[in-house]
């Protein structure tokens, strides 16, 4: 595991650092979405794409405790996403629940020169708030943001090993391999920022999960803010916004996000989307669109794709965009 940090995507760290395969996988509790991509530069496009429901329960995403309570129905719709890609794949790129990992934003007014101090450094400062021995997890840092003087901020990325390797064995059993295993708010600012043109100011990202939200602001190339919260629905949304947006102003010196995009709200039918995209909007008298990464990465059998179906891809679009796209 190797701290990696592609360009021309948000600063944030990935489990392994080997070029990712031309098909993804997006596990989350309630199904698995697989994306398939071909071409090259800007002549790519999606070339198949499939999911798969998962029983209540089979799935159950959290960061320190069994996820996979039913790895036979798990692999089993692993094996029914994949259906639809041709030819079938022997190595995917796996991206994950954001709640199955703990995010740290770790600031160094002045930080050791050598890597190995400060790879040791930051796993004492990780150690500290971990509710899980180091020893059986996997951590990845990059730098992120600079601060004033020499000091810098770290994006660091802990996970327990366990966990993540009950999601590898589920793809190993539907007879893939998980080559690259990411979180998904983190490709889902890699989609963005590889299909749109960088934002002028600091950017907001909501992704909303099945059971949690994410909200990140993107600073320029660099994540600055990155907060994950279990998640009731509209109203607590809500709120959660308003909380980051005057933390924003406040502590980050933010006057605005110059974009919001949301992510996931689709999946949750069409009504509760549109009701949270204007409650969103009424409350950061700003615009919030939904992700779309077709102006970049068309969809070829279709013309008019379903909101469910971008933001259904868009994660696994990301972690495979990341490579591809300088």
């Amino acid at each position: 595991m190797s701290p990696h940090t592609p360009s021309g995507s948000a600063r944030r760290p990935a489990w392994l650092a080997s070029p990712p395969p031309a098909t993804a996988l997006e596990i989350s509790s309630r199904r698995v979405a697989a994306v398939g991509i071909t071409g090259q530069g800007s002549g790519l496009a999606v070339a198949g794409y499939g999911s798969a429901d998962l029983p209540d329960g089979a799935v159950e995403p959290q960061l320190n405790g069994v996820n996979v309570h039913d790895p036979a129905a798990l692999a089993a719709a692993i094996g029914t996403a994949l259906g639809s890609i041709s030819p079938r794949p022997k190595r995917v790129a796996l991206v994950l629940p954001d709640t199955i990992a703990k995010v740290s934003l770790i600031r160094f007014e002045k930080a050791p020169e050598r890597v190995q101090d400060l790879d040791q450094l930051i796993r004492w400062q990780v150690r500290k708030a971990a509710p899980f021995h180091l020893e059986d997890a996997q951590l990845a840092w990059i730098p992120g943001a600079a601060v004033d003087g020499a000091g810098r901020e770290y994006i660091v990325t802990v996970a327990r090993r366990d966990v993540v390797a009950s999601y590898e064995r589920a793809c190993a059993a539907a007879g893939v391999y998980a080559g690259l295993v990411d979180l998904a708010s983190f490709n889902l600012m890699n989609t963005v920022l590889a299909t749109s043109p960088a934002a002028a100011g600091d950017w907001l990202l909501v992704h909303v999960g099945d059971d949690y939200a994410t909200l990140a602001v993107v600073r320029g190339q660099d994540l600055v803010f990155f907060r994950n919260r279990s998640e009731g629905g509209v109203e607590e949304l809500t709120d959660l916004v308003h909380q980051t947006a005057m933390y924003h102003e406040d502590r980050l010196g933010g006057g605005g996000f110059s974009r919001v995009v949301i992510a996931g709200a689709a999946r949750r039918g069409a009504d509760e989307a549109e009701l949270m995209r204007r409650r969103l909007e009424d409350r950061l008298q700003s615009k919030v669109e939904p992700i779309d990464f077709r102006t970049a990465v068309p969809i070829r059998d279709r013309i008019a794709a379903s909101p469910d179906l971008l933001d259904s891809l868009a994660p696994g679009l990301g972690i495979l965009l990341r490579e591809r796209v300088a």
